[in-house]
């Protein structure tokens, strides 16, 4: 009697091929095109503004492809995350990030620019925590809230307790360092988190004293550093100083205002090629668009945001279950503010944060943060229905 063969592992190969290509074929694609075209406007605009001063002919663009590059990896590796599951690792996943923000008050923290928020790896190669502790923040409070009450559709009162507690512990931490601008984003996300999940409006009530109380007590206990006070004073005044405080704001204006409707041209803006605009590679990078590109290029990349944020409301409205359409909503109150804060400090309706515009900014750690909830948002959506 013959023995009948049969060869599992090429079996399982198939259907491992066959499960990726159904994901890839049920993924978001005007959302990944819309992601594509602001990676690939913001590698040209980091290429503009660095090309002049930084080592080589092409600037720090071969690193910040390299940023998108790993970028693009993490998006893969979040796609294939199922969302359901990630639910019970959320608390893991918002102690490692929140490990990260306790070492930077450690001899291994090293400060930048007045922050005191990275982690130097050599090679030319840092670490900041604070962003992501977005992504722990958002997943943990997600999982918090996610588990209405017994009889009812809003959280328990206990959980939205721990949910508050959770985020003052993030943003303290983050305070520490003092990191203004992304304390802002936690707490947009703390928000966003609560109201998406209908807590009680009292909860919201007590969040926005907390909120306040906690400006007064940085303004008083000089928590501060000058030079963001000096950023605030700027926001409400900048033609008091414009040499000083509010050099920034001018240049900036200056910037976008002189490209017009068509722009000057990539390569060709003279605020760029001169420097006038401090760290126009990063905060201030849409000033290189609107100075190059002019209002037409500028429009464009906020409507490629828009799309962004449209496509992830989309997905979060779509969603069957809490855990995923409040970390999907939670992703998109995120990207919004930041894009809203860090384009309106560059036209002078904002105060400066130091936030960098996502998707188009340079920067490591905010770009690899900004690409997995890319994937995150397409590991809710391609689970929405059954395979």
């Amino acid at each position: 009697m013959t023995a009948r063969v049969i060869n599992p592992p090429r079996r399982s190969l198939a259907r491992r091929a066959m499960a990726a290509s159904s994901v890839v074929g049920r993924m978001d694609g005007v959302l990944l095109v819309a992601v594509a075209a602001l990676s690939v406007i913001g590698t040209l605009l980091v290429w503009s503004s660095t090309r002049t001063w930084a080592p080589g002919s092409t600037g720090l663009v071969k690193k910040h492809v390299l940023n998108l590059a790993i970028g693009a990896v993490l998006t893969g590796l979040a796609t294939m995350v199922n969302h359901r599951r990630l639910r019970a690792y959320a608390p893991l996943v918002y102690a490692v990030t929140f490990v990260g923000l306790i070492l930077v008050i450690t001899p291994l923290g090293s400060t930048v620019n007045g922050a005191h928020s990275w982690i130097m790896l050599g090679g030319g190669f840092a670490f900041q925590p604070s962003e992501l502790a977005k992504l722990g923040l958002a997943l943990m409070l997600a999982m918090l809230m996610a588990q209405p009450a017994k009889g009812g559709e809003r959280p328990r009162g206990l959980d939205v307790g721990v949910s508050l507690a959770v985020a003052a512990l993030t943003m303290g931490m983050v305070m520490l360092q003092p990191d203004l601008g992304t304390t802002m984003v936690l707490g947009v996300i703390t928000a966003a988190a609560m109201i998406i999940a209908g807590v009680r409006k009292r909860w919201v009530l007590g969040l926005a004293l907390l909120v306040v109380a906690g400006a007064v007590g940085v303004w008083f206990l000089d928590v501060l550093e000058p030079y963001q006070i000096a950023r605030f004073t700027a926001f409400l005044n900048p033609a008091s100083d414009p040499r000083g405080v509010g050099y920034n704001s001018t240049q900036s204006l200056i910037a976008i205002g002189s490209g017009g409707l068509f722009g000057k041209g990539l390569f060709r803006g003279g605020q760029t090629t001169g420097r006038f605009v401090p760290e126009q590679h990063t905060d201030f990078v849409f000033t290189v668009a609107g100075e190059e590109f002019g209002f037409l290029g500028s429009v464009t990349v906020v409507a490629l945001l828009a799309v962004i944020l449209l496509r992830g409301m989309r997905i979060a409205r779509r969603c069957d279950d809490r855990f995923g359409a409040m970390t999907a909503g939670v992703i998109v109150c995120w990207l919004a503010f930041q894009s809203f804060v860090n384009v309106g400090m560059t036209i002078g309706i904002m105060p400066i944060t130091g936030l960098p515009l996502p998707f188009v900014s340079y920067g490591g750690t905010a770009t690899f943060a900004n690409m997995i909830a890319i994937g995150l948002l397409q590991a809710i959506h391609i689970r929405q229905r059954p395979f």
